[in-house]
């Protein structure tokens, strides 16, 4: 009994030692995020943290955050909507089967393709559906945090199609650049509006494309656009590297905790000349 004792004292000192330091690495990571979100927002929408509503007062009329005339997403941007599933459909001599994304795919930063469905459509519907390389996807509902967090396609898969619940945007070249749209849906400026204009349900949130299209962005120059999204990306990029190496060390700290207490029971180390148990 002394040395069961012996042995619970000493895991629960350890135990709660590595317990310590996986909380603040846990607490390291929320506030990474928190710092990389906040970074994002004050290099596209300068001085948005700074006020209420992201800077912009509801109903998000077109000011100037940072200096950056607000420009209305519909006017350099055109959206395109998806194929609607109708298992009732009769076949026809044009039918082509093509894979398609839905809102399940479309996932906040970048798209899941570990499980995409093919669908049956006619040859022209299947035209007007069509993903194309740069186009920005955004989901119709879903969680309200996620609302309107737009991902840039770029055509992982060949003639790809999207359901009807997945808007695909397509912006204008010359005037507004598909990386920098997404990186803005991801500011505090553009969570504000999507969070403020969707329809709420008990669970989920949902928009349209009305909504989509009113979204004000600040639009600087196409060069500077290009200049934006290579700062954002070197701060993911350096953010991701910081975040790879915390959830290694989370690993390790549960494998060591596991380990202690497979040794420590089956006899391999002995607890009471253990570091920080008193042998006594």
């Amino acid at each position: 009994m002394d040395e069961q004792q012996r042995i619970a004292n000493f895991l629960e000192a350890e135990t709660a030692r590595i317990g310590l330091m996986t909380a603040a690495r846990e607490a390291q990571l929320a506030a990474l995020e928190e710092r990389v979100f906040a970074a994002v927002t004050e290099t596209l929408a300068p001085g948005s943290l700074s006020k209420p509503h992201g800077g912009f007062p509801h109903p998000w009329l077109p000011k100037t955050p940072g200096g950056s005339r607000l420009t209305r997403l519909g006017y350099v941007c055109r959206l395109q909507n998806g194929v609607t599933v109708d298992e009732n459909r009769a076949p026809t001599a044009s039918d082509v089967t093509r894979p398609y994304l839905r809102v399940a795919n479309v996932q906040a930063g970048h798209v899941a393709l570990g499980s995409v469905t093919e669908i049956t459509v006619p040859r022209n519907m299947a035209k007007r559906s069509t993903l194309c390389i740069g186009d920005v996807l955004m989901t119709e509902g879903g969680d309200l945090d996620k609302l309107g967090r737009g991902t840039v396609w770029r055509g992982e898969l060949p003639e790809c199609l999207h359901q009807n619940h997945v808007f695909a945007l397509r912006p204008e070249a010359d005037k507004l650049d598909p990386e920098y749209l997404a990186f803005m849906t991801q500011t505090l400026h553009g969570r504000c509006y999507f969070e403020s204009t969707g329809t709420k349900t008990t669970n989920l949130a949902s928009t349209n494309s009305s909504k989509i299209l009113s979204f004000p962005i600040p639009l600087p120059s196409l060069k500077r656009q290009h200049e934006l999204v290579g700062e954002v990306r070197a701060m993911q990029d350096a953010s991701q590297r910081t975040r790879r190496a915390l959830n290694r060390q989370l690993s390790l700290l549960g494998e060591r905790r596991q380990a202690l207490i497979t040794a420590a029971v089956t006899g391999q180390i002995d607890v009471t000349t253990a570091r920080g148990v008193d042998a006594t």
